[in-house]
């Protein structure tokens, strides 16, 4: 139930809200009893009620609602213009009707407005001229023949001709001559005057058409007053005031004042006087409409014509001249354009760069000049705006890499007008500055040291990176082909040790890091980078001990007795750390009767530390040299070398020892091995003889080599041709020879065959002495068979 009855009252709501106009539109026209606007409601549980509660401006144009049932839950209501009801638009074109509607517990309350609309075509007759008793014109009788006693103004008439004629009797003697009007108003007196017709009265019928059947009546008492016995006078008779623009409607202006009895005040000049309205009983000048210049055209300076006058008797009057000034008032601040100025801009802008140009105006005076201020807010010296007239340019570099430098720059434009009082107005700058990565990141090459036994993920050391863009640690640290044993981290810059180091393998590593900067541009996709080279020094551990070749060694000495002789040479190294030359070498065993000693890597035997008597059997010692390395490099490592050694006391006899030495590889088991030879010892004569034979041989053996070198240098001037070239060469080109061969005896030719020909070089070792030539460089010819030889 609760639901269908806030349903019903919502239906109701609505229905009323659709049936009840707010607003309507009324033409002055309409007489008594019009409609306004009929209204229908829906109430179908009670009897509703629809009261008129106010009427604003106050007026009893309008009758109380009436509300008839017309449907069965539907009412009908209507408001009505009561008998009295004359509406004019120039007096009031609005009233406001506070209606009330009521159906059992709902109640609705609300304004109807009625607009009242002019009729260009109504001729109204309004004022004490259409009242019963008509309006009064006091005229003094020493008015002038035909002078303009009233002007007959009707509301509506505005510019359109009338027709107005006087209907009323005006027959002599009553009358000294008839009263005149014309079409426009203008009643004049007679024309013989009205002298002597004090303190006669005329009543005049004047009717007013305007065709279509259009027309009114009124009625015009003209009272004839007597000659003045008193003046109207002005203290002065012109007065100029000024006043300012803001005045509402009806400020007063200014009040006059006159000399005289029961005085009335009137603007006859001009008439009717748009601006300016005189109080009748007490002079007060008051404004009529908003004295604004900018629109009101001919506001700036009007001149009244006052005339102050007898109540009584109007002829007795008395004229001022009142010349009102408007002074302009500034009561608008000037107008921008943009009222907010709000851009972006990069902080590579150049200075100069012009961001907005305004465009401000003052609706007071649009001509007037207009004066820029420039007020920075945030922050608030900043220098980096300037105000160039109306332009707002870029005053200095916009370096945004600061912190919070010029990001967002906040500040007023005041615009000020030259008026009274000054009017300002702020246009508000926010111009957001955003930044630009100019700058290439880059860090300083730095050289770091570790050592050579450092394990991975070893820090090494931190990479340093700088850029001069904001914000300045904004950076993402890479290694450009570096090898797999280093990495860096990409957001702190720490340099570790991921693999091993050797540092007899590699010692200097340079690496390249590439550092990428971002978020440094208002395109986060602009990026720059840099690099920079760091030296990664491997410092040197004592890691790899020393080797010896041969790890092993079997000797067999035979030492005179009484003396000292060297062993051996422990040679010692370290292949890896070929640096690494400093050794020491100690003999740690196997050293008895200490008969051996150790200079430097020579193992010497030491026979005359025991003295006589002398071993006289061979003996054996298996020594073990401790081998180290030395210098500030720790931990100190080493090796052990063993030297067998069997020694051999020397004897003068005739059995000879003979030393035999003996390596064995470290990874061998070590095999003794003496070995004894028989030698002969020959007598001292026998050695001198046997040098002297000796010296002799090798002085032959000489002379020998002198002869062959002789030889060979001969035959490489030789030229080297085959035999039987050079022999028909010989016997074709050269005389000489021709005759020796002639010259050589028979015989010797036809007892020897020679079958080849050779050239004597060097004597060669493989031949018989009969085949050994003399090495002089010639040529002959031989038998094979018997050996036998012809020179050429």
């Amino acid at each position: 139930m609760a639901l269908l009855r806030l349903l019903s009252i919502f239906a109701l709501l609505i229905s009323v809200l659709h049936s009840l106009p707010w607003s309507i539109d009324i033409s002055e026209s309409q007489g008594p009893g019009t409609i306004l606007q009929p209204f229908s409601f829906n109430c179908s549980s009670y009897m509703p009620t629809l009261e008129l509660l106010s009427v604003r401006p106050p007026t009893s144009f309008f009758n109380n609602p009436s509300l008839h049932r017309h449907d069965k839950g539907i009412y009908l209501g209507k408001v009505t213009l009561s008998s009295s009801a004359r509406l004019d638009a120039l007096a009031v074109n609005r009233y406001e009707l506070q209606l009330q509607y009521k159906c059992g517990n709902f109640v609705l309350a609300g304004p109807l407005f009625v607009h009242v609309q002019r009729d260009p075509g109504r001729i109204r007759c309004a004022g004490p001229f259409a009242s019963p008793a008509g309006e009064f014109v006091y005229v003094p009788e020493t008015v002038t023949p035909g002078a303009l006693l009233y002007a007959l103004l009707l509301p509506g008439l505005g510019v359109q001709r009338a027709q107005m004629n006087i209907t009323s009797a005006q027959d002599p003697p009553f009358f000294p001559g008839p009263f005149s009007i014309d079409d426009q108003g203008f009643l004049r007196a007679p024309s013989q005057g009205l002298k002597g017709q004090a303190p006669k009265t005329f009543q005049l019928q004047i009717l007013v058409s305007l065709g279509k059947g259009q027309s009114c009546k009124g009625m015009l008492t003209v009272k004839v007053l007597p000659a003045p016995s008193s003046q109207v006078s002005f203290p002065q008779k012109a007065q100029s005031i000024t006043i300012s623009e803001d005045l509402v409607p009806g400020s007063k202006v200014i009040q006059v004042e006159a000399r005289g009895f029961n005085l009335c005040y009137e603007i006859f000049s001009p008439r009717p006087s748009p601006f300016y309205s005189i109080g009748q009983a007490d002079g007060v000048v008051r404004t009529t409409v908003p004295l604004d210049l900018a629109r009101a055209q001919g506001a700036g300076v009007t001149k009244l014509q006052v005339r102050a006058f007898e109540k009584l008797r109007p002829w007795v009057s008395a004229e001022f001249d009142l010349t009102v000034n408007v002074r302009a008032v500034n009561q608008w601040p000037p107008r921008c354009h943009p009222a907010l100025l709000v851009t972006q801009i990069p902080e590579t802008v150049p200075v100069g760069t012009v961001l907005n140009t305004l465009t401000c105006v003052d609706p007071d005076s649009t001509s007037a000049p207009l004066s820029y201020q420039l007020q920075f807010h945030n922050p608030p010296d900043s220098a980096s705006l300037r105000l160039r007239d109306r332009v707002l340019e870029v005053n200095t570099t916009l370096d945004c890499d600061t912190p919070g430098a010029c990001f967002q720059h906040a500040a007023s434009i005041l615009v000020f007008d030259n008026g009274q009082p000054q009017m300002t107005t702020e246009v508000l700058v926010l111009v957001m500055v955003t930044p630009v990565n100019e700058f290439s990141p880059a860090c300083v090459p730095r050289t770091f040291r570790v050592r050579e036994d450092a394990g991975p993920h070893t820090l090494l050391g931190s990479i340093v990176g700088t850029d001069m863009d904001y914000p300045p640690n904004s950076l993402e640290y890479y290694i450009s082909g570096a090898p797999p044993t280093f990495a860096v981290d990409r957001l702190s810059g720490e340099l570790h040790l991921l693999g091993p180091l050797d540092y007899e393998q590699q010692r200097l590593y340079r690496i390249t890091i590439l550092l990428i900067d971002h978020s440094q541009d208002w395109d986060l996709n602009l990026r720059r980078s840099g690099s920079c080279t760091i030296t990664i020094e491997v410092e040197d551990v004592n890691d790899h001990a020393p080797e010896c070749e041969p790890p092993f060694q079997e000797l067999t000495i035979y030492t005179p007795l009484g003396r000292s002789m060297e062993v051996t040479k422990v040679s010692c190294w370290i292949p890896q750390e070929p640096q690494r030359s400093a050794l020491s070498y100690s003999i740690v065993g196997g050293n008895s009767q200490s008969r051996f000693r150790l200079q430097g890597s020579v193992l010497m035997h030491n026979d005359t530390a025991l003295g006589p008597p002398w071993p006289e059997q061979p003996c054996t010692y298996e020594l073990l040299i401790h081998v180290a390395d030395v210098g500030p490099s720790i931990p100190h490592l080493s090796t052990t070398a063993t030297i067998i050694v069997h020694l051999v006391p020397w004897r003068a006899s005739t059995v000879a020892t003979s030393t035999h030495r003996s390596t064995v590889s470290s990874t061998m088991t070590p095999l003794i091995v003496t070995d004894v030879e028989a030698f002969w010892k020959p007598e001292p004569w026998f050695v001198v003889v046997l040098t002297a034979t000796g010296a002799v041989f090798l002085l032959v053996l000489g002379w020998l080599l002198s002869r062959i070198l002789r030889g060979f240098a001969q035959s490489l001037q030789a030229p080297n041709k085959p035999a039987r070239a050079l022999l028909l060469n010989s016997i074709q080109g050269n005389a000489g020879s021709i005759e020796r061969l002639k010259e050589a005896p028979r015989k010797e030719m036809s007892q020897h065959h020679f079958d080849g020909r050779a050239h004597d070089v060097f004597p060669s070792p493989r031949l018989s002495p009969v085949h050994l030539g003399s090495g002089t460089g010639r040529d002959y010819l031989f038998n094979t068979r018997t050996g036998a030889r012809h020179w050429l």
